[in-house]
């Protein structure tokens, strides 16, 4: 299958790796671009355990702290393998999304046990620190890299126009969005999406595609499964 991966950087890269492995044929147009922002290390003071809501927030947080002996908790099997590919002593996975991260902490950490602190960007959302205070946590943010959009391109641009694709992969509602700006008047009819989370598929337009497909857990793993299982 031709596949359009839209994920950034050395995580699209594995991606297409991965697809090729399995016979298919990937093209590579990252729609965002992460940038680490510089500053002192973190307060790690009175920190219990990291929150990870990506791989990028673990490797943001490497540059900034040669700390390793802080628990991660993150949010799902990539965030996990990137922590403990790092050194963490102990690394926790929800296997889901920061719903299903929010609902694990309590297993592996009681309230009042110490604060808790997200490692995250600049557009990151506060439902999880909500969620969490909410179960009566103390959460604080570390606010330590900016995703930018980037264009459509050309070679992507290209293949659409010429029906040399099969299937695009989303793994974000943002870059969904961007796709659907910078695809605007290229023929998608036989382009099949296929969607990391509910959320991602709301972000695109219903009729365009030959059919929006969403993986059954929101990692990559299962985004693969879906798509061994056809379009």
């Amino acid at each position: 299958m031709r596949i359009l991966v839209t994920r950034p950087g050395q995580d699209g890269e594995a991606t297409a790796a991965l697809l090729a492995g399995r016979g298919h044929q990937p093209l590579l147009a990252p729609l965002l671009e992460t940038r680490w922002l510089d500053g002192p290390p973190p307060d790690l003071s009175g920190i219990a355990a990291i929150l990870a809501t990506s791989a990028n927030g673990v490797r943001a947080l490497l540059r900034r702290s040669e700390r390793r002996d802080i628990p991660v908790f993150a949010v799902g099997p990539q965030t996990a393998q990137e922590a403990r590919a790092a050194g963490f002593l102990r690394v926790e996975n929800a296997a889901g999304d920061a719903r299903a991260l929010a609902q694990a902490v309590p297993r592996w950490l009681a309230p009042g046990a110490g604060a808790l602190l997200h490692v995250c960007g600049e557009d990151s959302a506060g439902n999880l620190a909500e969620d969490l205070a909410a179960r009566g946590y103390a959460v604080r943010r570390a606010i330590l890299y900016a995703v930018a959009a980037l264009p459509l391109a050309r070679a992507a641009q290209e293949a659409l126009r010429a029906g040399a694709l099969d299937a695009a992969l989303f793994f974000s509602p943002r870059s969904a969005g961007i796709f659907v700006e910078q695809a605007l008047g290229l023929p998608l009819k036989a382009v099949t999406a296929f969607c990391i989370s509910p959320a991602t598929a709301a972000s695109l337009p219903p009729g365009v595609f030959a059919a929006i497909r969403i993986a059954a857990a929101p990692n990559q793993d299962a985004l693969l499964a879906l798509l061994e299982a056809g379009p």
